[in-house]
């Protein structure tokens, strides 16, 4: 289901109202913009705050769906969004390789890490080698919950393992598949002990929430490996002729302005910054 704002929807509701009973024209609504986009966009609460300001601004009317960053990118793919927010360079290359998208701009970027039971049975608690981390999980006795999900967390836990030297796991005891967004993940490895790769944003709206009761720790940051970097793709028009082309180009022109990435950086939780703009 596609998201809205309320704040817009009343907004909009009330215009129609105005024009109905003839007390005058109004302003102009809100032209709706579909959003293919990933589950972090939404759980760190960022795409809430830019909403209102992009009807305001821009005049567009944010609608969203958060999914993993490859179903996001079928879902556009399949013509059914106007933009996708993402964060997985190399399918990001090839979707629009295969026609699918157009002008990608790199917009903001944080990190992920490596979080796990308190306890840390693996003894990974401290360190900056993500790839020597994953291969202790491969030899040593403790759980990982995985994505399962080809988002763009998936994608790099997948190119990890490689990188390690061994196949990606099988479902198993140590090897769950959660098959859910992050939060839902998260909460997995809370419940079985485990350990989980997860980006910063998603990281600290889950502590914000349920940290305290959570019994997950940070283990594993730091590496360069893990900058996890979002972009604003276009949906190709000339392959998906009803997409929104204009509403899609000032959303992206907006948050690469300068204001847009103002708003980004300044964008925090409980004083937390989540993002890092870096348009160029």
């Amino acid at each position: 289901m596609w998201k809205t704002d309320f704040r817009a929807r009343v907004l909009c509701g009330w215009t129609m109202l105005v024009l109905a009973i003839g007390l005058g024209a109004g302003p102009a609504a809100a032209e709706p913009l579909r959003l293919a986009t990933t589950t972090s966009a939404e759980a760190s609460g960022l795409l809430d705050a830019l909403a209102p300001v992009l009807a305001q601004e821009i005049g567009v009317e944010l609608r969203w769906v958060a999914v993993g960053t490859g179903q996001a990118l079928r879902i556009a793919g399949d013509c059914n969004a106007d933009v996708v927010l993402v964060h997985a360079p190399d399918a990001e290359a090839r979707w629009i390789a295969d026609g699918f998208g157009k002008d990608r701009r790199e917009v903001f970027y944080n990190d992920f890490l490596l979080v796990g039971p308190t306890e840390d049975p693996l003894g990974l608690r401290g360190g900056s080698d993500i790839v020597a981390a994953f291969s202790k999980l491969a030899a040593g006795q403790g759980v990982f919950v995985s994505r399962g999900d080809q988002s763009g967390t998936h994608m790099l836990e997948k190119a990890l393992w490689q990188k390690a030297g061994v196949p990606e796991p099988a479902d198993s005891g140590r090897y769950l598949s959660a098959g859910q967004g992050m939060l839902g993940t998260l909460r997995v490895a809370a419940q079985r002990r485990g350990y989980t790769l997860v980006d910063r944003a998603t990281w600290i709206a889950f502590m914000a929430k349920d940290g305290a009761q959570s019994g997950l720790g940070e283990m594993v940051e730091g590496d360069p490996l893990l900058r996890n970097q979002y972009s604003i793709i276009l949906v190709n028009a000339d392959r998906c002729p009803e997409v929104r082309a204009d509403a899609a180009r000032r959303f992206q022109d907006w948050v690469v302005s300068e204001r847009g990435q103002q708003f980004v950086g300044d964008f925090r939780i409980h004083g937390k910054k989540l993002f890092v703009p870096n348009a160029h």
